[in-house]
């Protein structure tokens, strides 16, 4: 079995602010690649691995594969890019990468016999929420339910920490593996979604306040506007718009605002929620999500190019 040795690596924020805007993100990656392969030894190999994600994008990340184990975890760099952006250094990444791989990788979430046991993953089964017409090909090979124009797919939760969730699509093949239904891997994620992630509803402003005080390049987020936006999402913020299927979620904001209310797409992680007294109307409302997903959001974490309405009192969102 391979050896990791934690070479001393910094922690902290990277005072090279000039080489943090000048390298790209795919400069950043091969940088994390050298580090960590650079921190191992023996029997475990470190190389980019791409694959196609949400809305038939790459993502690019580490796999770590280890001789004599045959199910091995790829480890997800656009995050680490984005905390490299705002000031942590590629030796304190490459250093977390190296810790997390530690913690994973003699778990059973990675081992053969753990994912051909639907009695051992039952209770890991969670749900999230992506485009449908995005993911058409995707949806061809995996179950799901249609959910509005949006579709609900289902994952298996194999890490949870601070910077996000580490988990493996449910696939077709693997209903046969286990030998169970669509309707069954559902019951399964209603159940465990809200419990394994529970939910986030703050202010814009409050959110905005927290994220400044980690970003000193930022100027005062303080706007009277943020203060009657509201952002739903899970704790870890990863994959939380799928909160909205929560149950009894959306009448709950309802109670809370006293009103009905707009649901903006904002990505697959978060959603923004508008009282119906303080939205510019649909089609503006439609017109900040499409410039928004345009400017802002990652290609594979666009949910939706228009907002949604709640009517409390049909007790239902509309598309």
């Amino acid at each position: 079995m391979g050896n990791i040795q934690n070479k001393g690596f910094a922690k902290g924020k990277c005072t090279g602010c000039q080489e943090r805007r000048g390298m790209t993100y795919y400069q950043f990656i091969h940088e994390v690649e050298v580090k960590v392969r650079e921190a191992i030894e023996g029997n475990i190999s470190v190389y980019i691995h791409s694959t196609v994600k949400n809305n038939g994008t790459q993502r690019h990340g580490l796999t770590l594969a280890e001789k004599g184990i045959n199910i091995f975890p790829t480890i997800y760099l656009e995050e680490y890019y984005q905390q490299f952006r705002n000031g942590v250094s590629v030796e304190n990444i490459a250093g977390d990468i190296l810790r997390l791989y530690s913690e994973v990788r003699f778990k059973r979430c990675f081992e053969r016999d753990f994912l051909r046991d639907f009695q051992q993953i039952r209770g890991k089964i969670v749900y999230h929420l992506v485009n449908r017409d995005a993911n058409r090909e995707l949806l061809e090979g995996v179950p799901y339910e249609e959910y509005l124009d949006l579709a609900v797919v289902y994952h298996v939760l194999l890490e949870v920490n601070t910077y996000g969730m580490a988990s493996l699509m449910i696939r077709n093949e693997h209903l046969k593996l286990w030998n169970v239904t669509e309707k069954e891997i559902s019951c399964e994620a209603h159940r465990n979604t809200r419990k394994l992630l529970p939910y986030e509803f703050r202010t814009m402003s409050a959110l905005l306040e927290e994220l400044a005080v980690t970003d000193e390049d930022e100027g005062d987020n303080e706007d009277e506007g943020n203060s009657i936006m509201y952002v739903l999402s899970n704790r870890i913020r990863s994959y939380g718009a799928a909160a909205l299927l929560y149950e009894s979620q959306l009448d709950g904001i309802g109670a809370y605002l006293e009103e009905n209310y707009y649901v903006l797409p904002s990505s697959v992680h978060e959603v923004i929620v508008v009282p119906e007294s303080a939205a510019l109307g649909r089609k503006a409302l439609d017109l900040l999500v499409k410039e928004v997903n345009e400017l802002h959001v990652a290609p594979e974490e666009h949910l939706s190019n228009h907002a949604y309405y709640y009517d409390r009192q049909e007790r239902r969102l509309f598309a």
